[in-house]
């Protein structure tokens, strides 16, 4: 996937705030490849603002506590990932997707925190 500058998707959803042109019409003017890049942008703008349009360099850790009630959120009711993600502050509804299949495939565990590195052996503790 393509990765666009903030001003370039601010000017796009500008456009398309304006009234300038349908979803289709400016994914073919600004040469970008089909898909719902635009809508998403605007959705995020509409409900975050700029901050919406700006792409995160951090990578934010969420609690095992909030990924479950995130999850159980999503299977109790009939919101799309989008529209959870955006109402929780989360900017990429990929995220969420990845934690309700993980939640689906391996139950609740898979949102535990994992232990990051080597594991020790009996031969580097002596």
């Amino acid at each position: 996937m393509a990765k666009y500058s903030f001003e370039f998707k601010k000017e796009v959803v500008g456009v398309y705030l304006n009234g300038e042109g349908s979803y289709a019409f400016l994914t073919k003017k600004f040469r970008m490849p089909p898909g719902k890049d635009i809508r998403k942008w605007v959705n995020a703008y509409k409900a975050l603002g700029d901050e919406g349009l700006i792409r995160s360099r951090t990578n934010k850790s969420y609690s095992f506590d909030f990924k479950l009630r995130i999850v159980e959120l999503y299977l109790t009711t009939e919101v799309s990932y989008q529209e959870l993600a955006l109402s929780e502050g989360i900017n990429n509804p990929a995220t969420l997707t990845k934690w309700v299949n993980d939640f689906i495939i391996a139950g609740p565990d898979a949102s535990r925190p994992k232990k990051k590195g080597r594991i020790k052996t009996l031969e580097s503790l002596s």
